[in-house]
């Protein structure tokens, strides 16, 4: 009896140890990582194996957060260079790019944040002293056309804004949207709900401010028109600001505002019912809050205050 007893331990413990070995040979690489994404997200964009797609898609949003740890790091431990490296190629030699943000209409809330912040960090990421995210989208502008249309979709805004104010660190990617899409913006800054036209706004500010030359090239080019629906969006923000006084109406208008009402070269009519108006808009803009904290919400805020408080009527006709 002992010696059996003895026999079926020693057959436990190389169980163990059998376990523990084949435990340590699944150790996943950033490389494997990247691959088993790929093919997760091939599995969602093709639909194939519907029956086990809610298993994929809780498993593809895991391996999106281990790869979030990989190129952010944990409070344990810094980022590995090499790991990033790794990823990088990876990530756009597969195309891994393009699935993630076709699918991610597919994923659940947390997976889109982490997706999001896994592009956003891809930009910045070199290998061989090279930025191959830009020469990717250079290759693939397509994905940025599915980034910018991505403002009509509410739940999708937001993820799409961020990355796409993330692609356009790069000076070409960012000559392509001015070029490609500038009338679009003039559309997405007006619309209805705050949170998108914020972040359609940030994203438009970020177009016009970054990269200068590319700017100045693309004003010069297209000036007349820009003027003209710049003085289009402001006719219909000031009307809006001067004829409702209800909150859904003002939900619009600050993004808009924040765009002209610093601006030095204010048309005179736009002035005129700036002033018009003037103890209105304080009132509104000096209780206007929102849901969240957000120090650059603030900031614009205090900026359109500061220069409708300071406005007087006999100022109009230095803007004329």
């Amino acid at each position: 009896m002992t010696k059996h007893i003895k026999g079926l331990l020693s057959l436990l413990f190389k169980n163990k140890l059998k376990s523990k070995a084949k435990s340590k040979s699944k150790v996943r690489t950033p490389v494997d990582i990247v691959k088993l994404i790929n093919d997760h997200l091939v599995i969602l964009h093709n639909h194939t194996l519907d029956h086990a797609l809610p298993e994929k898609i809780e498993e593809l949003g895991r391996l999106i957060a281990e790869l979030k740890c990989i190129l952010y790091g944990t409070s344990e431990s810094e980022p590995n260079p090499e790991a990033c490296a790794q990823v990088t190629h990876e990530f756009f030699q597969e195309n891994t790019l393009r699935l993630l943000i076709i699918c991610l209409p597919e994923l659940d809330l947390e997976a889109r944040k982490d997706a999001t912040q896994v592009v956003a960090n891809l930009q910045r990421q070199q290998v061989h002293s090279r930025l191959i995210a830009c020469d990717y989208l250079e290759a693939n502008t397509d994905l940025l056309d599915i980034l910018v249309s991505g403002y009509e979709i509410h739940r999708l805004a937001l993820h799409y804004g961020n990355m796409l104010r993330e692609c356009i660190r790069h000076q070409s990617i960012a000559k392509y949207v001015l070029e490609s899409h500038t009338r679009r913006f003039f559309d997405y800054i007006q619309l209805p709900d705050f949170d998108v036209s914020s972040d359609a706004a940030a994203t438009f500010k970020e177009l016009f401010t970054r990269h200068k030359s590319t700017v100045a090239e693309f004003l010069a080019t297209n000036y007349d028109w820009v003027n003209h629906l710049l003085q289009r969006v402001q006719h219909k923000i000031a009307r809006i600001s001067g004829l409702h006084h209800k909150a859904s109406s003002h939900q619009g208008i600050a993004p808009g505002t924040v765009l002209f009402a610093a601006n030095r070269n204010k048309p005179r009519d736009i002035v005129a019912i700036l002033v018009a108006n003037r103890s209105k808009l304080l009132r509104f803009f000096g209780n206007f809050k929102i849901d969240k904290e957000n120090e650059q919400f603030e900031a614009d805020k205090a900026q359109v205050i500061k220069e409708i408080a300071e406005l007087e009527p006999g100022q109009i006709r230095s803007f004329a």
